[in-house]
């Protein structure tokens, strides 16, 4: 089973990439930020809290996100794997998903890092905001979500780099150079 997880700051083209990688290997897309907007869109209890703290550009508790992945690994047994998009984004979390995929005997195969330098990201995001309408994308917010993933996400690199699961990828390309990138490097890991 090919778990991996798609990691990197705002920005980065994790959606875009996301896509296409479940589209290729065939895997169940997992993106945290999916379930949230979901939420928020169906106004639910939940969806209301998580609106609340992700308009201050804020992270939303391990106990929160962790529930919505339970769930989700919990309705899809037979599948050729999971690609975890948002999810860990942080060191607790990565435990708690660890432990998760070791206990179903299909653990983690890497983490996949798409690494863009913070002015082409704030670049993309503000041109982000104009094209989707998306409230979340101002300058102000940008700002708090790179202090707060620089604060806590980023220690998720170093702890999947010391169990020697962390690849690089670098995410300054066109779209289809990254996607070679990705493709190359699960050929490498995927059995």
């Amino acid at each position: 089973m090919l778990n991996i997880a798609l990691f990197g700051p705002p920005g980065a083209g994790k959606g875009t990439q996301a896509k296409r990688i479940v589209e290729k290997y065939n895997l169940v897309h997992i993106s945290t930020g999916d379930m949230i907007r979901k939420e928020i869109a169906d106004d639910t209890e939940l969806g209301k809290i998580a609106a609340d703290i992700i308009n201050r550009g804020e992270l939303l508790s391990d106990d929160f996100v962790v529930r919505l992945i339970e769930n989700s690994i919990a309705t899809h047994k037979e599948v050729n794997g999971f690609l975890f998009d948002g999810f860990p984004r942080t060191v607790t979390q990565a435990e708690i998903l660890d432990k998760m995929l070791e206990k179903e005997g299909t653990p983690l195969k890497g983490l996949l890092c798409i690494d863009v330098p913070f002015a082409e990201l704030k670049r993309r995001m503000l041109e982000r905001a104009k094209i989707e309408g998306r409230a979340d994308d101002n300058e102000e917010v940008i700002e708090n979500r790179f202090k707060e993933y620089n604060s806590k996400t980023v220690h998720v690199a170093n702890y999947y780099k010391k169990k020697d699961l962390y690849i690089d990828i670098e995410g300054d390309r066109t779209m289809d150079e990254v996607f070679d990138s990705i493709v190359e490097v699960l050929e490498k890991i995927k059995d």
